[in-house]
């Protein structure tokens, strides 16, 4: 895993969980990757191994791994899948009314806007 910046706005197992959804939706985690362990995780990051289990296991809650007995956990199939489609219904009921909202105070085009991230 790479490095992370702890903030204090959100506990530590939610920030370790979004940063795993991070990595599968960035594709660095691919359906059937094994997770680090919660050890290697808890002693890479200083975390009590608690912390580290209760992210993987609201990761399993929700489907996005599997535990495999003496095995460890790994990203299911359907995973990138989910987040996608989870990702994609947040952005558009959260995020997109404040930008959309900007565009138009701005008096912004469609035009005007950039196409596929170019300035």
């Amino acid at each position: 895993m790479t490095p992370i910046q702890w903030s204090d706005g959100a506990p530590i197992y939610r920030q370790l969980k979004e940063k795993v959804i991070a990595m599968m939706l960035d594709g660095e985690l691919k359906p059937g990757d094994a997770l680090p362990s919660v050890r290697q995780v808890a002693a890479e990051y200083q975390l009590n191994p608690i912390t580290v289990s209760r992210a993987y296991q609201e990761l399993a809650d929700e489907a996005l791994v599997e535990k495999r007995r003496g095995l460890g956990m790994f990203v299911t199939d359907e995973a990138a899948r989910k987040l996608l489609a989870n990702e994609r219904e947040r952005f558009l009921k959260e995020e997109w009314p404040a930008v959309a909202a900007r565009i138009a105070r701005l008096g912004l085009s469609i035009d005007e806007l950039p196409k596929g991230g170019e300035e």
